[in-house]
């Protein structure tokens, strides 16, 4: 078995020696094991550091796209290496390579598809109370959407096998931690964490400028992606809020109609009116966002098939081959 572990950097190059020297090369349950480095445009010299210091392939990105497409290129990039299991790491070592063999544990037992390595928020010495509890509730609302009891969604630190990487589609440009889980856990992937250590913050987080700016984005991505797999329970739970509101101010004015005649009570027959168009909207809309994901798993499903067909038909790229530059 082939394990590739991949580290998407940007500006990487004052991190990445020590991110490299503590990777190993050895791991229970593997024969070989590879090191693979995403250059996402950097500016500095992120891929001759990489080459220098032991990085099997780089894969350079012309220009900078963002963690999220840097992540799939390197899923995609150790697919082609005949990655039987993959493990993805950040380039400022802020998680303990030591635990790659616990996080790759349950894959090669059989158990699961996708391993999250979790960070011990509580006892987390570097983060502060605020982010503890955004960090909490944040889990909490991606645990609903991907109905998977992950306590740490948002770590990078997490082992894909090879059947969770072909399915892995990101759509997103900010980050793939919350897309991928939500992905992994509506598709009936088996998903597991596992207890990690965390090194010393070397650099604060450049994924985003603010708290603000993170959960902004973040709860797009949570919505959009959960939207994409859940679209009648979005639609419809709107709709029928709007249709008990319709059906209640249709059952004011009809009281008041009986009793007194209606006069001075149209208001309501008109608000009602317009709930129940609302409602019967939202549902029209349920029923067409449920054909767009039908068509959409339709897709997906090709798509996995067509990533078999070429790992299975061309043969897989040598890491002693000159490491590609994608566009």
């Amino acid at each position: 078995m082939r394990l590739v572990i991949q580290i998407p950097c940007f500006n990487e190059a004052t991190t990445l020696p020590e991110t490299l020297a503590d990777l190993p090369r050895v791991v229970p349950g593997f024969n070989e094991v590879l090191w693979l480095v995403v250059d996402d445009g950097s500016t500095d010299a992120t891929a001759e550091i990489a080459k220098t210091h032991g990085a099997d392939v780089v894969v350079k990105l012309t220009q900078n796209k963002g963690l999220a497409v840097a992540f799939q290129a390197g899923l995609d990039a150790s697919l082609q290496l005949g990655a039987d299991v993959i493990v993805n790491t950040d380039a400022d070592n802020q998680y303990s390579a030591q635990d790659i063999p616990r996080l790759v544990e349950p894959i090669t037992r059989g158990t699961a598809d996708l391993v999250i390595g979790t960070r011990d928020i509580a006892n987390h010495n570097e983060f502060s109370f605020l982010k503890k509890c955004l960090q909490r509730i944040g889990s909490w609302v991606v645990r609903q959407a991907s109905a998977t009891d992950v306590s740490d969604v948002t770590s990078g630190f997490r082992a894909y096998s090879k059947e969770a990487a072909l399915q892995a589609n990101v759509v997103s440009q900010f980050t793939y931690t919350l897309e991928t889980l939500i992905q992994a856990g509506r598709s009936d992937l088996a998903v597991a964490d596992v207890p990690i250590k965390v090194n010393p913050t070397k650099r604060p987080s450049r994924l985003f400028g603010s708290k603000r700016q993170y959960i902004r984005r973040s709860a797009g991505t949570i919505s959009r992606v959960y939207a994409m797999h859940q679209p009648l329970r979005v639609f419809n739970i709107p709709a029928a809020l709007f249709g008990i509101a319709g059906l209640v101010l249709f059952g004011r004015f009809g009281w008041f109609y009986l009793t007194s005649g209606g006069e001075g009570h149209v208001q309501s027959l008109i608000v009602g009116a317009v709930c129940l168009l609302v409602a019967m909207q939202m549902l029209m809309l349920g029923v067409l966002a449920d054909l767009l994901r039908s068509n959409r798993v339709i897709g997906e499903r090709v798509l996995r098939r067509v990533r078999n067909i070429e790992l299975t038909v061309a043969p897989h790229a040598s890491p002693d081959a000159e490491p590609s530059n994608e566009s």
